[in-house]
């Protein structure tokens, strides 16, 4: 396959999983969009890589929001967080522990900061959104706008989860982190690799893993498949980038893994 068209494919796929709904996390950017300055909550998931932690370290010292979650229990991506803080923040613990306190730990060690409540019991993508809500209601927060933060190539599905409970509330994309991909030699590489990065082929799988489940259809997670998620307009530049991609690298979407399935919901 040309490694151009390629790179093309993937940071279309990228793009569009990967949604910032502003360009900065700022007070200023939250007021020229939506007419307010501060969120009433920011959540980051414990699915994303490393680098969430630095995205809401900014976020608490910038009073972006009223409060701050982190939600994530141990899921397909927790042994990588564990793997990638420990190799960069040794003295960071990691060790058995869920995603939300993994990062919480990160936030207290570099920044000394303190998230108001962690989520520590969710396994997947679907039940870190019934678990957050459930938290939510356990300590009567009221909020009609929320900052969800999730891993890139996850981001799109965690807020049509979101919408699929709670569809009257201001939800506001911020994915940890922008990833553009492009050719170097006879290779693709990332042209700024964001800290605790997948290695491109787990992140092809990835994406394209997310288009499979996004999709409206009988096999998608939304109202006409699963039924996991609010339903979610697929352009057909997306869908042609995935079916490039599925058709020059074999099946290259990743599975859900039923180990991190629960009772509650959809497994990642």
């Amino acid at each position: 396959m040309n490694l151009e068209i390629a790179a093309q494919c993937i940071n279309i796929l990228g793009a569009f999983c990967g949604r910032r709904d502003i360009p900065l996390l700022t007070s200023f950017e939250l007021k020229k969009r939506y007419g307010f300055e501060q969120a009433d909550i920011m959540v980051l998931f414990g699915g994303s890589i490393p680098c969430g932690g630095d995205v809401l370290a900014n976020a608490m010292q910038n009073k972006i929001a009223k409060k701050y979650i982190i939600v994530g229990g141990a899921g397909h991506t927790t042994d990588t967080l564990r793997m990638k803080m420990h190799e960069q923040c040794p003295e960071v613990a990691v060790a058995g522990l869920p995603e939300a306190k993994i990062f919480a730990n990160y936030l207290k060690y570099k920044y000394d900061l303190e998230p108001d409540y962690l989520e520590c019991n969710s396994t997947n993508c679907g039940n870190n959104i019934t678990y957050l809500l459930e938290l939510l209601k356990e300590f009567h927060i009221v909020y009609e706008s929320v900052i969800l933060c999730q891993d890139a190539t996850m981001q799109l599905r965690m807020t049509a989860g979101f919408q699929k409970y709670i569809p009257d509330v201001t939800v506001i994309n911020y994915a940890a982190y922008c990833a553009n991909v492009l050719v170097r030699g006879d290779r693709l590489s990332f042209e700024a690799v964001p800290w605790g990065m997948w290695d491109m082929e787990h992140y092809i799988a990835l994406l394209a893993g997310e288009i499979a489940r996004l999709s409206d259809d009988l096999y998608g997670y939304g109202p006409k498949g699963k039924n996991y998620i609010a339903h979610v307009d697929i352009p057909l530049e997306v869908r042609h980038a995935f079916e490039i991609l599925k058709e020059t690298n074999g099946d290259i979407v990743r599975t859900a893994n039923p180990i991190y399935a629960s009772s509650q919901d959809v497994i990642r």
